[in-house]
C-alpha cells in the first residue's frame, strides 16, 4: 500500500514536516521527483535541519528511505545533506536507498542553468540554478548520466563525452566562468555516493509492496509546478502531482491508496510567474514577515497572498487528493478579517477554472471575506481548542474543495498538528 504526500500550490507548503509526523506509521518513505531546488524543513529536537534530496523519514529509526528514478540527484549536495544527518547519528548505510536509474546533476549542468536563465533578461523564470532543469532536459533528451553508470569502468568516458557536448552550448552562451571547483566537489560526491546502497528502485520498492510494507511517496515543489498542468512556463521540470509517483518509482497506479495534499492557510510563491491573489502592500508583508517567509533553499523573500480556492481545486482534481493537511493556520491568529479567492474575472467575465495561461491576461481574484480569529491559536491541543471563527473559514474551504480538512498545523513544531473533522 503507497500513500502519496504532496504540495498543493506553488511549494514551500511545509510537507517536511508533514512528511516527518507521518513517517512513524510508514516503513519506508520514497522521493518520486524533483532536485536540490526543494527544501524540506522539520525538526530534530529543537535543531533545524533542511533537506534537500533525503526522504524526510531518515530520522526514524528502523525506517527506510528511497530516493526514486524520477529524482535528479546532485551528488555534492547530497554529501553535504548526509554529512549534517549522519552527524545526528543516524546510520545512512543502514535506511538509505537510491535507485540506479536516477538521473545525475552535473557542474556543467549547473553552468547551463545560470547561462540559460542570465540570457532571459526580464523573461526570467525564477531558476534556483541548481542545474536541474538542464539535467531533465538530458533525461528527455536520453543524453543524461544516471547512478548506475558511475559503477562502470567506462564512467570517465561517458562523463567527457556529455561534459564536451554542453560546453559547446556554453560557448553558444558566452559562459565563460572556471568550473573547476565544481567538478573537484563533484567527483567527491561521485566517491561518497559509490558507498551508498545503490539499488534497483523498481524492484526494490515493489518487493516492500509484496512483503506487505506501508510506503510514503513524497513529492516536491508543488502542483502549480508540475510541469504539465502547472502556471507554464513558470514551472518545475518534472511532474509534481500525484501520477508522477507512477513514473518516479516504478509502481502501479491501483497500489495507491490515500492522497494526502498540503496546503497553506494562505498563499506564497517564490520566484517569477503568475499569481492572482498576491499581496503587494503592507497585509502581504505581515504574512511574509508573520510566517518567516523566505525560501528554505536560497533565502529569497516569499510572494504572499490569500488562500487562492480556485488554484486549490485544480490541485485536489488532478491528484485525486483525498484528505488535505492545512499548515501555518497561526500564522493568521493577528488577522482581524481574511479574504479567500473563490474566482477569477478574466476579460469581465467571471470563471472557476483555471485558464490554460494565467500569465497572459489579467486576472481579477474574486474574494469572499471572513472574520478572523484574531486570537493565539499555537497552544492548541485538540479540534474542540480551535477558534470558531477558524472552524468557519476551514469549513468553508472544504465545502468549496469538496475534500475535506484533516490536519491543522498551528505551528512548526512536531506536536503542533491537529486531527480535524
Amino acid at each position: 500500500m503507497v500513500d502519496v504526500l504532496l504540495g498543493l500550490q506553488w511549494g514551500d507548503e511545509g510537507k517536511g514536516k508533514i512528511v516527518d509526523y507521518f513517517a512513524k506509521d510508514y516503513d519506508l518513505v520514497a522521493r518520486f521527483q524533483g532536485g536540490p531546488n526543494a527544501g524540506h524543513t522539520l525538526y530534530v529536537g529543537d535543531t533545524k535541519v533542511v533537506l534537500h534530496q533525503i526522504p524526510s523519514g531518515v530520522f526514524h529509526p528502523g525506517k527506510l528511505n528511497l530516493i526514486g528514478n524520477g529524482v535528479v540527484l546532485d551528488p555534492v549536495t547530497l554529501k553535504r545533506e548526509c554529512d549534517t544527518v549522519a552527524s545526528f547519528g543516524v546510520d545512512l548505510r543502514q535506511n538509505l536507498f537510491i535507485s540506479e536509474r536516477t538521473h545525475l546533476i552535473l557542474p556543467t549542468h549547473r553552468a547551463l542553468d545560470k547561462a540559460s536563465e542570465g540570457s532571459k533578461g526580464l523573461q526570467k523564470i525564477g531558476s534556483t540554478l541548481k542545474g536541474i532543469g538542464p539535467a531533465y532536459m538530458d533525461k528527455t533528451g536520453r543524453n543524461g548520466i544516471r547512478v548506475g553508470d558511475i559503477l562502470d569502468k567506462n564512467f570517465t568516458t561517458t562523463y567527457i563525452k556529455l561534459r564536451l557536448k554542453h560546453q559547446k552550448l556554453l560557448d553558444n552562451y558566452g559562459f565563460n566562468e572556471d568550473i573547476s571547483a565544481w567538478e573537484e566537489e563533484f567527483f567527491e560526491g561521485l566517491e561518497f555516493l559509490r558507498q551508498l546502497n545503490i539499488v534497483n528502485g523498481e524492484y526494490f520498492i515493489n518487493e516492500q509492496i509484496s512483503k506487505g510494507k506501508k510506503i510514503l511517496a513524497e513529492g516536491a515543489q508543488g502542483s502549480m509546478l508540475d510541469i504539465d498542468f502547472g502556471t507554464f512556463p513558470f514551472v518545475t521540470s518534472s511532474n509534481t502531482i500525484s501520477a508522477g509517483v507512477c513514473s518516479g518509482l516504478g509502481i502501479a497506479p491501483q497500489h495507491i491508496k490515500d492522497v494526502f495534499g498540503v496546503t497553506k492557510a494562505y498563499c506564497t510563491r517564490v520566484g517569477g510567474g503568475p499569481f492572482p491573489t498576491e499581496l503587494e502592500n503592507e497585509t502581504g508583508e505581515e504574512l511574509r514577515k508573520t510566517g518567516n517567509e523566505f525560501g528554505a533553499t536560497t533565502g529569497r523573500p516569499r510572494r504572499c497572498g490569500w488562500i487562492d480556492l480556485v488554484a486549490l481545486k485544480f490541485a485536489c482534481m488532478v491528484n485525486g487528493v483525498t484528505k488535505i493537511v492545512m499548515t501555518k493556520a497561526d500564522v493568521l491568529d493577528a488577522f482581524k478579517e481574511l479574504e479567500v479567492c473563490t474566482s477569477y474575472k478574466i476579460g469581465g467575465k467571471e470563471t472557476d477554472q483555471i485558464p490554460f495561461r494565467l500569465d497572459k491576461s489579467p486576472i481579477e481574484p474574486v474574494y469572499r471575506k471572513f472574520p478572523g480569529w484574531n486570537t493565539p491559536s499555537v497552544s492548541a491541543k485538540t479540534e474542540a481548542d480551535l477558534p470558531e471563527t477558524m472552524k468557519t473559514y476551514v469549513a468553508f474551504i472544504n465545502d468549496y474543495l469538496g475534500v475535506k480538512v484533516h490536519y491543522i498545523s498551528n505551528g512548526p513544531g512536531r506536536d503542533q498538528l491537529i486531527s480535524v473533522g
